[in-house]
């Protein structure tokens, strides 16, 4: 964290310059605002993806019985117009539920995603609309 005009900057270190030190990496560290954005955008993205429904349909339907494609697709959508919404603490752990790691380099950003993470936020969806049941 930096601390400029009386306005502090948050950054993300690369995990080389921490133990090699500067000079290190191509990329030593990124304002955490950018790269917040960019996963959030994929994350937003992604929900809207056709196979990730299906996807995720199919991985819920163990936890949530009954559960319909129509409900994850609903459920996932509707997710994306409320993000705004949430407190900071519920986006973090909507993020640490599908995210498990975020790798920075030259040439972008890539996400590795959480297996099981998505269904069982459709599975904590479906259960809280009362569209589900947990299977004992």
């Amino acid at each position: 964290m930096s601390q400029r005009r009386c306005r502090r900057t948050r950054y993300y270190v690369s995990q080389t310059v921490l133990k090699h030190g500067a000079g290190t990496c191509p990329v030593p560290r990124v304002p955490a605002a950018e790269i917040e954005a960019a996963v959030i955008e994929q994350i937003r993205g992604m929900l809207r993806a056709p196979e990730v429904v299906v996807a995720s349909w199919r991985a819920a339907q163990p936890e949530c019985e009954g559960l319909q494609e129509d409900e994850v697709r609903e459920a996932l959508a509707a997710l994306d117009p409320l993000w705004a919404e949430l407190f900071p603490a519920e986006q973090a752990r909507i993020i640490q539920l599908l995210i498990e790691r975020v790798d920075i380099g030259t040439n972008g950003l890539k996400l590795r995603f959480r297996d099981k993470g998505l269904a069982q936020m459709v599975a904590e969806v479906g259960i809280m609309n009362g569209k589900g049941q947990k299977a004992a």
